[in-house]
């Protein structure tokens, strides 16, 4: 297996900053060096450009610094397109999760709409119009099936990325009043810690495989914070209550088993509340989980 690992460091669809230097925490962790342990031949493109708040305007309050953001997500559709080219599965490294968005749309402009793996605490269903807070790290998901509005859209990819039936957010547990009413809009399969508590990680996470089997790709969105807070820490939006580290680890391993992964993205490590750069190492055994890495 070829990877081509990308790093985002773009803070401005967050509340909090510190995102920004995710990837450099992520690369200091050791993930190259993990993954070519385990056979990955790994090639760097280092970070793509991204515009710093301090020296931007914030444009509009209902998507915060949309313009900018939508740039740094061109640049990156444009790496996962080449590493696609090339055999190679992108690996993006935020950064906050609004760089979702350029994967996804970097993805779908070579494959067509395809199917996402959403691992995190928050549904990023919101949209200009109900969004809470204007930060447009809440808004990735409702963007890539189509739903975010016209700020959205760039020459970079089409709309949709994905299609609702393929998509599953697995450890939701902060939802936001626009965003329960899309996912009951469009049937989204969004499983819920609750759900996880009565089902077990396994099934849901199985369900979910199979409904990506056939598409035309099979990204996994790994935002740090759906995993509890005692295990990784260092996150902006922590919420109480999420995935355990075997939780987590097992749904990569079966990522791994199934043979589909096409693409990774690790967003929402923030040094700064991090705790001796224990979230990244957390990232890094994840991604090698997600690329096969067993015990035996």
């Amino acid at each position: 297996m070829k990877a081509a690992i990308i790093g985002a460091p773009l803070d401005l669809g967050a509340g909090r900053r510190g995102v920004d230097m995710g990837p450099s925490a992520i690369r200091y962790a050791g993930l190259e060096e993990r993954l070519t342990e385990l056979g990955v031949e790994c090639v760097d493109h280092g970070n793509v450009g991204t515009a710093v708040a301090e020296a931007t305007a914030e444009h509009d309050p209902r998507a915060r610094f949309l313009p900018q953001i939508r740039a740094t997500c061109e640049r990156i559709a444009a790496l996962v397109g080449e590493a696609l080219d090339d055999g190679r599965v992108p690996i993006v490294l935020g950064g906050d999760h609004s760089i979702a968005l350029g994967t996804l749309g970097g993805l779908a402009a070579r494959r067509g709409p395809g199917a996402v793996l959403w691992f995190d605490a928050h549904g990023d269903l919101n949209t200009p119009e109900t969004t809470p807070s204007g930060n447009v790290h809440g808004m990735p998901l409702a963007a890539a099936l189509g739903r975010g509005g016209s700020g959205f859209a760039s020459a970079s990819w089409t709309l949709p990325a994905v299609e609702p039936e393929r998509v599953a957010v697995i450890g939701a547990r902060e939802l936001d009043p626009g965003e329960r009413a899309l996912i009951r809009e469009l049937g989204l399969p969004v499983h819920t810690m609750s759900e996880l508590d009565k089902r077990g990680i396994e099934a849901v996470v199985d369900e979910a495989l199979e409904r990506a089997r056939g598409a035309p790709f099979t990204h996994i969105s790994l935002d740090l914070d759906g995993l509890d807070p005692d295990v990784a820490p260092g996150v902006g939006t922590a919420v109480r209550g999420g995935l355990t580290y075997r939780e987590a680890h097992l749904a990569m391993e079966m990522v791994a088993e199934s043979g589909l992964l096409c693409s990774m993205e690790i967003v929402e490590v923030n040094p700064i509340l991090d705790r001796e750069n224990a979230t990244a190492q957390l990232a890094v055994e994840l991604a090698a989980s997600a690329f096969g890495a067993t015990t035996l």
